[in-house]
C-alpha cells in the first residue's frame, strides 16, 4: 500500500499503533514496526529513565521506523518529550497540549511529528507550526476523542489541510480502511483493535471480554479520568461514573504517580493547584483512574477498567499482528473491488 504516509515515514502498510499506556510497550511497538506498520511507544506511564531505556530496547527489537508518544498534559511529559528527542526518536506522537518546541528541535535530526487532533482548529494550529500530519481522533475512539465521527471528522480536516491525516475511531479491518482511505484518510490508527493480538501484553482476561462485548458496550464520559473519554462498560465501570470524583483516593493514589514519574511529590501537588481549579479537578479525576487502569495488568477484571473503541464489537479473534496486517491489506483489496464493481 502507498500513501503520503507511507512515503513520509517510510513504511509499508498505513498501518499506526496508537500509544496505549501499559500495552504499546517496546515489544509492542517493534512488533508492529516488523510487520510494516508503525509501532508507537507509550510513555504516559514511564519516567524519563524508564522513557530512555524503552526507546532503547526498541532499537534492539527493531530496524524499522518507530514512534513514540507524549501526552502533555501528564505530569512528567515534558520531561519524557525531552528524551524523545535527545534519542532522535524517528515520529513523535504529541496530544493534549501545544507541541511546537517538538517539532521544531525533532526536525532538526530529521524527525517527524504527528499531532493527535480532535477538531480542525487545533489541526490547523498544528499545521501551522510545522507538524507533519495529524491523527484525526473520531467520537468512535477509545479514549480521548470528542463528539464528531470518524466519518465526518475526517473528510472536514482532509479537506481543510495540507498534511496528510490519519483517522483514528472505528477502525478494525479492511472495510475501515478504504472508507478512510475514500474519506481523504492517509493510514489508519488503530488502538482497540491491536490490543487484542497475540503480542500484545493486555492480559487474557481483557482480550477475552473484549472478545464478548459488542460495538454498543462503551461507556463515553467525562467522570472516568476527567476528560472526555470512552471505556468499556462493565459492572465496575458504571460504578465508577455513576460515583464520580473521590477526592480521598485521588490524593492517595497521587503519590504514587508522583512516585511512577521519578517527580517529587509536593513539586507536583502544588504545581497543579496552582494551575487554577479545573485543571486541579481534572488532575483528580486522572489520579483516581490510575489504578484502575493499571489493575488491567494483572486481569482484574473486578476493580480494573480498559479504553476501548467501539469497533470492539468488529473484534472476533487473537491473530499475530503480521497476521492481522496482511488479512486487512487482502479485506481492503476486495472492499476496493466491490466498490469499483458497484461503480462499473
Amino acid at each position: 500500500m502507498k500513501t503520503r504516509i507511507t512515503e513520509l515515514l517510510g513504511i509499508k502498510y498505513p498501518f499506526f499503533l496508537s500509544g496505549m499506556s501499559w500495552i504499546s510497550v517496546p515489544q509492542m511497538v517493534a512488533a508492529v514496526s516488523n510487520a510494516g506498520g508503525l509501532g508507537i511507544l507509550a510513555t504516559g506511564p514511564l519516567s524519563s529513565a524508564q522513557t530512555r531505556d524503552a526507546i532503547r530496547e526498541i532499537r534492539k527489537l527493531t530496524d524499522k521506523p518507530f514512534g513514540a508518544n507524549a501526552s502533555l498534559i501528564f505530569p512528567g511529559a515534558a520531561e519524557n518529550a525531552k528524551v524523545l528527542l535527545e534519542e532522535k526518536v524517528p515520529v513523535i506522537n504529541f496530544a493534549l497540549g501545544k507541541g511546537d518546541w517538538i517539532v521544531k528541535e525533532a526536525h532538526k535530526y530529521g524527525g517527524k511529528v504527528i499531532a493527535t487532533v480532535v477538531n480542525l482548529r487545533h489541526a490547523q494550529r498544528a499545521q501551522d507550526y510545522g507538524s507533519d500530519a495529524v491523527i484525526a481522533t473520531g467520537h468512535e475512539a477509545a479514549a480521548h476523542g470528542e463528539h464528531v465521527t470518524s466519518l465526518v471528522l475526517v473528510p472536514h480536516l482532509a479537506e481543510n489541510l495540507k498534511v496528510p491525516v490519519i483517522a483514528a475511531g472505528g477502525f478494525a479491518d479492511g472495510r475501515g480502511v478504504a472508507a478512510a482511505l475514500a474519506l481523504g484518510a492517509e493510514g489508519v490508527a488503530m488502538g482497540t483493535r491491536l490490543m487484542v493480538t497475540k503480542e500484545s501484553p493486555l492480559h487474557t482476561n481483557f482480550k477475552n471480554l473484549t472478545l464478548e462485548k459488542e460495538v454498543y458496550d462503551t461507556i463515553f464520559t467525562e467522570r472516568f479520568d476527567g476528560i472526555l473519554c470512552r471505556i468499556q462498560k462493565t459492572e465496575v465501570s458504571e460504578k465508577i461514573v455513576k460515583r464520580g470524583l473521590n477526592w480521598p483516593a485521588a490524593f492517595s493514589n497521587s503519590k504514587e504517580i508522583a512516585k511512577m514519574v521519578n517527580a517529587p511529590y509536593m513539586k507536583m501537588f502544588i504545581g497543579v493547584l496552582l494551575s487554577g481549579w479545573a485543571n486541579a479537578k481534572q488532575m483528580a479525576y486522572m489520579a483516581n483512574a490510575f489504578p484502575r487502569l493499571r489493575a488491567t495488568e494483572t486481569g482484574d477484571t473486578k476493580k480494573g477498567v480498559i479504553p476501548v473503541g467501539q469497533a470492539q464489537g468488529l473484534i472476533h479473534d487473537v491473530p499475530t499482528v503480521a497476521e492481522l496486517f496482511e488479512r486487512i491489506v487482502a479485506e481492503t483489496k476486495q472492499a476496493q473491488a466491490k466498490v469499483t464493481a458497484a461503480l462499473s
